[in-house]
C-alpha cells in the first residue's frame, strides 16, 4: 500500500519549498519542523544526495482531535511532506493521513485522517495547478 501522497512540480527545489509551505498554510498547515537531510548527511556522514528537505506539517486542530481520539498517535505526527530532487525533477511527497487511521479501529481517528487527507489533497492540486 502506498503511503505517501505524490506530485511533481515543474519549480527548481529552493523556490518549491516556499510554495509547498504557502499551499499547506492556505489548508490549515503550520510547518513546525525543517529537516534539511542533504546537507545532514552531507555534514554528519559525508553523503552526497539531491535536494531533499522534509517539512512537519501540523493543522493543531485536527491533531488535537487525533490526540484526544489516540494519545499515542501523536509518534505519527506532524505530517510530514518532502521536497526532494530526482533526476532534476522536484516531487513533493505527503504522508497518506490513512496510515494513521490504520494504526486504531476508533472510527473518529479515521474521520481525522479523512480530513487530513482533504485537506492534503487540495495543497497537492494548489501545487499541481502552480507548475501547470
Amino acid at each position: 500500500m502506498p503511503y505517501t501522497r505524490t506530485v511533481r512540480i515543474d519549480m527548481p527545489h529552493s523556490e518549491a519549498i516556499e510554495v509547498v509551505r504557502k499551499a499547506f498554510a492556505d489548508q490549515g498547515f503550520g510547518v513546525i519542523t525543517e529537516i534539511d537531510m542533504s546537507a545532514t548527511l552531507e555534514a554528519k556522514i559525508g553523503a552526497q544526495m539531491e535536494p531533499y528537505v522534509i517539512l512537519g506539517a501540523c493543522n493543531p486542530q485536527l491533531a488535537h482531535r487525533a490526540v484526544q481520539v489516540d494519545s499515542s498517535i501523536g509518534a505519527l505526527l506532524p505530517c510530514n511532506v518532502v521536497v526532494r530532487t530526482e533526476g532534476g525533477e522536484t516531487i513533493v511527497d505527503a504522508l497518506d493521513p490513512a496510515v494513521m487511521s490504520q494504526m486504531s479501529d476508533d472510527p473518529a481517528l479515521g474521520e481525522v485522517a479523512e480530513e487530513a487527507g482533504r485537506r492534503i489533497d487540495a495543497a497537492l492540486q494548489t501545487l499541481r495547478d502552480q507548475s501547470a
